[in-house]
């Protein structure tokens, strides 16, 4: 076949059964995409040899005919998913040389039905950001940046995920979703991006951030894909306390099944001032998209999410705070030895190990959590969390499935707004409502802006109806026929 990386997911899996390609093939093709896309910074690291005996053992078992769902499929690894013999980072000075003994449950599920390991993909540090630009590896560069102009942030905090598989160096990738860390790099990059119920995925082997939040998901070219991985990914493990043992819905049923006589809520808080006219104008499309291929839209109040930024910002770093105190020098890890005392290592190595960003939420979490504040600042915003739950409760109550912008931007460059932490969460401001209610939500590429970079539209359904989500992506897929190419994606880079 003349290009392996234009083959969706779907297609590879039908080309190896076909015995068109090999999976050792396939994998190289994307190996070699991945040193040609090296200047994007998406991998941090390259596991070449492993993926090549990963390969060679998929085509075996597709020669045996024991073929699993993902076998031969290439994918990238976020770099906050442990993975077994190989360093993993969380992209933090303070995890350097920590080799896990182990593998996180979620890639244990992807090797097991037959996917390859390609390599640990770039992250902002603990996965706290929305740039990708507080990574100790330096910043993942979106593929939509234009050579004669600045480089574009890839979103945070799994950016190094959505670069690659919009680059096409990675057919499919890992990410974790805390506050939007998988829809809005996806909505930057042009990518698929979703993030499950809470539950959906175990947490076990993933480096935590806030453990109320943390979700496993994942990045694709194409809603079909997503489905592909996400139905592999997805599954009870008795090691995580949150994980939830729920039957998954048949995700190809809903696809195929269209959006004929679906109610789509429209939150109108979701207009805000500020945002991108082309968004605004994408939103509306979108429900014109939906309205003619069946669907009513239903106008629908959230009105706490009007909270949930600082809502967020107070229970993601309290949780973070606790997390991240195990990170002390003395088990796993930089170790700092200065002074003569066990505080004076605990203290230099944190401060050496941990970046700004890092230690500025450590800090927020622990005055949150502190005596004479915990029931002003923390309790407080776990009962507005209550309120926004109970908002989504109700609007599902009336419609099954919400669409709104991903983001209130395109892609911005890197560097703009790294000094504003303020403003920089506010790339969130969509996105952060899903996870403190713990229900789905997707980002599909439906658009342009009039920059001529990606837009995504969001849908969020109900907690454990990724069905219905699925169901409504797949007919904004068709409908908007988004097919725009990243310059500098593999076969284009410096064209």
């Amino acid at each position: 076949m003349s290009d392996l990386l234009q083959l969706s997911a779907v297609d590879a899996r039908a080309a190896l059964d076909a015995k068109e390609i090999t999976a050792t093939e396939l994998t190289q093709s994307y190996l070699d995409a991945a040193v040609q896309t090296e200047a994007l910074n998406n991998y941090v690291q390259l596991t070449h040899d492993k993926a090549l005996e990963m390969a060679a053992a998929s085509d075996a078992r597709l020669r045996a005919g024991t073929a699993g769902p993902l076998e031969g499929i290439p994918v990238g690894v976020k770099d906050l998913f442990c993975t077994e013999g190989v360093e993993t980072t969380a992209c933090s000075a303070i995890l350097k040389g920590f080799v896990p003994p182990y593998e996180s449950t979620v890639t244990s599920k992807l090797w097991a039905d037959g996917a390859v390991m390609l390599g640990k993909l770039n992250c902002d540090e603990f996965a706290m950001g929305s740039a990708n630009e507080t990574s100790v590896f330096g910043p993942a560069v979106n593929p939509w940046s234009q050579s004669d102009g600045p480089d574009l942030a890839a979103g945070g905090s799994s950016g190094g995920s959505a670069s690659a598989v919009a680059a096409q160096s990675a057919l499919l990738a890992t990410g974790t979703d805390t506050g939007g860390s998988i829809r809005q790099p996806a909505a930057f990059c042009g990518v698929v991006g979703m993030k499950p119920t809470y539950g959906r995925c175990s947490r076990w082997g993933i480096v935590a951030f806030a453990s109320s939040l943390d979700q496993a998901g994942p990045f694709a070219r194409t809603v079909a894909d997503s489905a592909l991985m996400f139905s592999s990914m997805a599954g009870f493990d008795a090691k995580d306390s949150t994980s939830t043992n729920s039957p998954l819905p048949d995700l190809a049923s809903a696809m195929a099944a269209g959006v004929k006589g679906m109610k789509i809520g429209i939150p109108v808080e979701y207009q805000r001032d500020g945002m991108d006219p082309a968004i605004t104008k994408l939103w509306e499309q979108g429900q014109a998209w939906l309205t003619d291929a069946g669907a009513e839209m239903v106008p629908i109040s959230l009105p706490h999410t009007a909270y949930a930024l600082p809502c967020y910002y107070i229970i993601a770093p309290a949780e973070a705070s606790s997390n991240l105190a195990r990170y002390d020098g003395v088990r796993y890890g930089q170790r700092i030895e200065e002074g003569g005392t066990l505080d004076d290592m605990y203290e230099a190595s944190r401060a050496a190990g941990f970046g700004e960003e890092v230690q500025r939420r450590i800090m927020i979490g622990t005055y949150a959590l502190s005596a004479g504040y915990y029931d002003a600042y923390y309790l407080k915003a776990q009962k507005v969390r209550r309120l926004i739950r109970n908002d989504f409760d109700a609007a599902f109550a009336g419609v099954d499935a919400i669409l709104t912008p991903a983001t209130p931007s395109a892609a911005f460059p890197l560097g703009v707004k790294q000094d504003d932490p303020i403003t920089m969460f506010l790339n969130d401001v969509f996105t952060v409502p899903a996870n403190l209610a713990g229900i789905p939500g997707m980002s599909v590429p439906a658009g342009l802006s009039s920059d001529g970079l990606p837009l995504g539209l969001q849908v969020l359904a109900g907690a454990f109806y990724e069905d219905k989500m699925y169901q409504v992506a797949k007919v904004i897929e068709t409908q908007s026929g988004f097919s725009g190419a990243p310059q500098r994606a593999a076969g284009r880079a410096h064209s």
